[in-house]
Parts: structure tokens; sequence; C-alpha cells
């Protein structure tokens, strides 16, 4: 039978076809719209864009679309460059590797300028240069064996770790100060970064004078004639480390470690490293200037027919902070500007999807996504209830070698199956790339905070894929490569478009939604696979979670997917089961920058939960355990209390169905 107000797999299937028809029809636009947004950012502020984002939906006709702002403290460069200066010579250098000069001062390009860490403490610092490499435990414990680290500056590599964890074993360690850099031989051959700045934020996300609560503004009353507008109480926190914190290019590095420029030879690339026997004294400078800004979301709904209290949110982000990635952000619009477009057409001839669709363009996301973390904690009590899934278009076309898809364990089958699907069509079927590993994009706070099952579709370069992780922390001010260079037909943004918009659709219109619950249980026990220790409990505890929710499969999915035997009251209580899944899995104690949801992976090449992994690392180095005896505890809790959802979702079940009998 057909569940009153739902729609059919048929209609469901029938309606998603006319919509990917109407995004390829309407191909152009998406061209046109990549190309206006590229040629935007070089002209509008942020406050503009929005502006004209905002008009753009409306006159689509999506409804209530509204601009949702908010007060918040970021942390901007100075009015003068920052600088390193090397002690033996004397040589003075900007982050680009550029000798100062006061030409250089004077006219300094914005590019420059923002060669920065956002939010790092500021100041001047002399004092040694110890090259840390990627900066993980068994670096600094190496290190620390040789030298007296207080106080001085570590060489550090972008990638591998999240930057915010590894500055933590820094300043714990004792150093004072960082110079931070991507070495070119983790980057593809394409991309010649070498003389480039960039920017990086070690904010782990929202506005950092409202930390856990939104900066909102509210008009209070007037009394004895005066006026005065307050809000959400505002710590002082304009910086968030004591390190002094400069991204500097690769040519600079070279300069400071007397490297030849040439380092690749016969096909190899010979990574940067400062000999242990040498000694480099080095000043450094930074200035940076923290104030009050406001940052816009741009929100829109279509509301459903049946269930308009479930949500489907679809993020996207806008110009910020001296468009860097720019030529990403413009993707990232037209993309779901494209779908809106679509999307409507059906309104406009009577369609509606069964559960509300809301689109998000996201501001303030290269200062910590800002934006959709304030909007998060804003709206946290509705959150929590009604979202569903969140669909990610925060970096579409990064490649052009690889399709890769980053999904909660949940929604990999339907990942896969899009897919799979999409490639039969395309005649090209290449090996299927999905994995749950971190992301660095406004899908944080509703993976972390909200439990929400999320998935985004990328192209990549294979070389980043195979490199190392965490890279695409560092912000570049311009891409090297463009939009139109990568992809000159826009053929990889219309597949992003059609991908992201087949699992939108589904979702929003299964009356069931397509959620696998034991493909969390498998990814669980995965996790537990490799040479870390594992007490028996966690081991036995996972394979009851297995056995749960394979019941919870085959007695309760299955009957409410066959439209014969739905009843309405089953897929009402099956849906807020699966809706729940993941929220077992936030856990309250991580290390800096690694997820609280610890169904997601640091990278692809582990599978095993990350906090058990940095535990066993943080073990090794000291003679307590009592970090790994912690870890142990809330993954432990985690599978319990997942393993009781479950069996708690069935016994409601069973309840029900003796009471109807």
């Amino acid at each position: 039978m057909k569940i009153s107000g739902y729609k059919s797999a048929k209609e469901t299937s029938i309606i998603t076809s006319k919509v990917i028809s109407d995004v390829k029809k309407n191909y152009w636009n998406l061209t046109q719209l990549i190309r206006n947004l590229v040629q935007l950012y070089k002209s509008e502020n942020d406050i503009e864009i929005s502006k004209k984002i905002k008009t753009q939906w409306t006159s689509l006709g999506l409804e209530d679309v509204q601009f949702v702002n908010y007060s918040v403290l970021l942390n901007l460069p100075g009015t003068s460059p920052s600088s390193v200066t090397l002690s033996s010579s004397g040589q003075c250098f900007h982050p680009n590797g550029q000798p100062c000069s006061e030409e250089a001062r004077q006219h300094s390009s914005q590019d420059l300028l923002y060669s920065y860490a956002a939010y790092s403490a500021s100041g001047t610092l002399k004092a040694e240069v110890i090259d840390v490499s990627y900066g993980n435990a068994d670096d600094l414990n190496r290190i620390k064996k040789m030298k007296n680290v207080t106080n001085q500056i570590a060489l550090l590599k972008l990638g591998k770790l999240p930057l915010l964890y590894k500055l933590s074993l820094l300043e714990k360690a004792g150093f004072g100060g960082v110079l931070l850099y991507i070495d070119p031989c983790d980057l593809p051959k394409t991309a010649n970064l070498s003389y480039d700045t960039f920017m990086v934020s070690l904010n782990p996300g929202g506005d950092p004078s409202t930390p856990g609560y939104p900066s909102i503004v509210v008009p209070l009353l007037h009394f004895l004639g005066i006026q005065k507008t307050d809000g959400s109480f505002r710590q002082n926190r304009s910086n968030l480390t004591s390190l002094l914190v400069q991204p500097i290019s690769a040519s600079l590095v070279a300069k400071l470690i007397s490297s030849p420029k040439d380092r690749i030879t016969h096909s190899a690339c010979s990574p940067l490293e400062l000999p242990n026997n040498e000694e480099r004294i080095v000043s450094m400078q930074i200035q940076t200037v923290t104030k009050f800004e406001t940052v816009t979301n741009v929100v829109g709904y279509l509301k459903g027919s049946t269930s308009p209290d479930r949500y489907i949110i679809v993020g996207s982000r806008h110009h910020t902070a001296y468009s860097y990635n720019g030529q990403e952000w413009a993707s990232s619009t037209a993309i779901i500007t494209a779908f809106i477009r679509a999307l409507m057409l059906r309104v406009k001839r009577g369609w509606r999807p069964d559960r509300t669709i809301v689109f998000c363009s996201w501001g303030g996301t290269a200062f910590g996504n800002i934006g959709s973390y304030e909007w998060g904690e804003d709206f946290k009590k509705v959150l929590q209830k009604n979202v569903v899934a969140y669909v990610s278009l925060h970096s579409p076309v990064s490649g052009n070698s690889s399709l890769y898809s980053v999904a909660s364990p949940s929604l990999q089958q339907l990942v896969a199956e899009k897919n799979n699907f999409n490639c039969s069509r395309r005649g090209q079927c290449p090996e299927t790339n999905i994995s749950s590993v971190q992301m660095q994009d406004d899908a944080d706070y509703f993976i972390n905070h909200l439990g929400v099952p999320a998935v985004r579709f990328t192209y990549e370069d294979i070389k980043a894929l195979e490199g190392p992780s965490f890279l695409s922390e560092g912000f570049f001010p311009k891409r090297a490569t463009k939009i139109e260079e990568m992809d000159p037909f826009f053929n990889l943004h219309e597949t992003i478009t059609k991908l992201s918009g087949e699992v939108i659709l589904q979702i929003a219109n299964e009356p069931v939604l397509p959620f696998n619950a034991l493909d969390i249980a498998l990814e669980v026990q995965n996790s537990l696979k490799g040479d870390q220790p594992n007490t028996p409990q966690l081991l036995a505890l996972a394979s009851r979670l297995r056995e749960s929710a394979e019941l919870f499969q085959s007695d309760e999915m299955r009957p409410a997917n066959d439209p014969k035997e739905r009843a309405p009251i089953r897929v009402r209580m099956l849906n807020e089961v699966l809706q729940d899944m993941e929220k077992s899995f936030l856990v309250q104690r991580t290390p800096p920058g690694f997820y609280r949801n610890i169904l997601y992976h640091l990278d692809g090449k582990t599978s095993q939960f990350s906090i058990l992994l940095e535990a066993w690392e943080h073990c090794k180095s000291l003679a307590s355990n009592e970090t790994l005896q912690e870890a142990l505890s809330e993954v432990l809790n985690s599978i319990n209390a997942a393993q009781v959802y479950f069996k708690a979702g069935l016994d409601v079940f069973e309840s029900v169905l003796v009471g109807k009998n």
C-alpha cells in the first residue's frame, strides 16, 4: 500500500529523472553562473555577494529566502605583512619569500597581508628554527631527546594530522612559534604553489567570543529613554593559542635551509628538510587585529508536503576572507543555484518534496566555519529534532581525475548506488571511492554536534587523494589552477549537481529514510581491527551491536520497505530511529581537531577509531596509560549506547505490534 501523503518509489524515480534532465537542459545556465560568480568576487564584498545570492534564489521561486546575520569576532591581518629575518645575514623576507623593503610594505598586496594564521598570537620572537617535519608525537619525542625546544620556533609541514592537534603538541612541548608550510612534494605536479602564500584558521568552529552558544544581538526594552542593544556574553579571545604561527611559502623555506631551488631529479621529489647539524636563528614578526564584523548566511526553504518538520540541509558557501579559494566557492554557489532552478521548475508544475529541503549559503567559512556554527547553535533545539541529513557542496571541483565521495556509514550504500548508476550512464566505471573521513567544511557542526548523517561528492586530483590528508586546511587567495582549465566544458560540475541532486531527492521523498543501520555496526567492527589494544568487552559489545542491527534491518527495515506491508505508524517510528542512529557516537572528549563523531576517520588510509589510535601513540611515549583508558571508555560507552538504542527500538516496535493484535 502507499502511505498517505508519501510518494511511491516510481513517482520519486520519475520526478528525480525530470529534475536531473532539467539540470542537463539548462547546462548553459550552470556555465554562465560560474563565469559570472568568478568575475563577481573580484569586485564585490561579502555583503553584496550575499545580496545577489538572495535575489537570485528569490527570483527562482524559493520560499522565505532570508539573511541570517551574526556579529562575530574576526582576527584579521594588520596593516603591514608579517616578516621573517635571518640572524646570520640580517636578510628580511615576507611570507612569500620576497625580500622586505619599504616599497613592499607600502604597496603590499592583499595576498601578502592575508598570508597569516587567524587567531594566532601576535608579536615578535627571535629563536632557533627546529624542523619538526609533520609534527606528530614520534617526531616531537625524537627532537626533544636532541634539543631544548623551549621558546624555539618549529618548522612544521601542513598535512597528515589536524593542524590544531599538531599545534597543541607543540604548545605542550614548550615551543614559542611555528613557521608553517606545504611541502611541494605533497602536492600534485600540476599545482605549482612554491611561491604562493596561504591562510589557515586556528579556530575550531564558530565565533570565538561565544564558544558553544550563538552570537545573537537582542534589542532590550528602552528604559528612561535610553536606547541600548545587547545580546550574548562575549569572551575576550583575540588569540586561541600562545604560539606565534606564520604560514610561509615553500620558496622561503628553501631560503631558510639554503636549499637549491630545483629539488626534482629523475621524476623524484626531495622533501624539504633542515639538516640536524645546522643552526638557524630567525626573528619572526606577526601583526594582526581583531574586530567584530557581520557574517551573513543566506537561507531558503522548500517546504515538504507530507513531513514539513523534517529537514534535508543542503550547504554551499560564499565569498569571504579576501576571496580565499574564490573559484571553489563560485563552483559551490553555482551548483546549489542550478539545482534550485531545476527543482523550482517542478514546483511551478505542482510538485513538492515530502520532506522540507533547506538551502544554505554559509558565510565566514575560512575563519572556522563561523556562519554554519552560529546558525547551528542558534537553532540547535529545532535542528536536533528535525534534521535528517546534510548534503555538502563545499568544494565540488578541486581536481579532475577522480570522483571522491565522503559519506556517513549509514549513507554509503545509497552513495555507491548513485555512483554506479551515473558511471554506467557515462560508460566509464572506475572503482567507487567512498569513505567516512573528516571533512574540512561547514558540515562540521551538523556531524559533530547534532550527529546528522552527511554526504559530499567532490572531484579531486588523484595525487591529492594519495598524498597527506588535511592539506585543504590551507586557503590560497588565488588558486593556480582556474576552474575552466580544470573543467573546460563544466561536465564535472554537471555530474556533481546530478549526483547530489539524486541523493537529496531520494532522502526527501522516500517514505522510509534510505539509511542503512547494519552498515554502522559493520563500520564499528572494522574500526576495532588492527594492532591497537582492544578490550574483550569492546569486541563483545560490537558483536552485540551487529546482532541488534541485523535484527532491526530484517525485522523492521524490510517490511517497512515493502509497499504491501507498510503501516504508517511503523514507518514513522522507524524513521525516528534511523534519523538518530549516529547520535550515540558523539563523544565528549577528543584531541583538538579530531571529530567528536567517532564514525569518521582521520583519513582513508586508516580504518581504526581515530581517538584510539591517538591515545595509543600518546600511551607509548608516557609511563601512564590514563589517556588510553579514557579513549577506550568513550568508545565503549558509544557502542553500548548504540546497541541499547537499537534494542529499545526493537522492543518498542514489538510492543506496538502486540498492542495492535
